[in-house]
């Protein structure tokens, strides 16, 4: 139920983007407190985006979940940007992350919804 979705201007090579999502289920799984089994993450690389002005490196997250604690999201902006700038070298200023809580009936899995 968990979605991290990914978008960044940068091109990664093939075992860039394998190395990131793979640490991306995890990471994911543990700042939410869920199993990684319904962790899904998408990665969009080499996209036109320009920040600031400007097309230096940058990203643009999604994290998406049922029940996503909003008192933490401080925190997980803090993990997530940290991620981020590890694995691509983007730095934290040229990253947004949009949280998003989402109703168990409006998440739909295996035919039906989560309620």
């Amino acid at each position: 139920m968990p979605l991290l979705a990914i978008n960044t201007n940068q091109p990664l090579a093939a075992d860039q983007q394998a190395e990131l999502i793979s640490k991306a289920s995890s990471l994911v799984a543990g700042i939410l407190g869920k199993s990684e089994r319904y962790v899904m993450v998408l990665l969009r690389e080499n996209l036109p985006m320009i920040f600031s002005g400007n097309d230096e490196p940058c990203a643009y997250i999604e994290l998406k979940s049922i029940g996503l604690p909003t008192d933490n999201t401080r925190e997980f902006s803090k993990q997530l940007c940290e991620f981020i700038t590890t694995t691509t070298g983007i730095t934290a200023d040229r990253i947004y992350i949009e949280f998003s809580g989402v109703e168990r009936h409006l998440w739909g899995w295996n035919s039906t919804t989560f309620q």
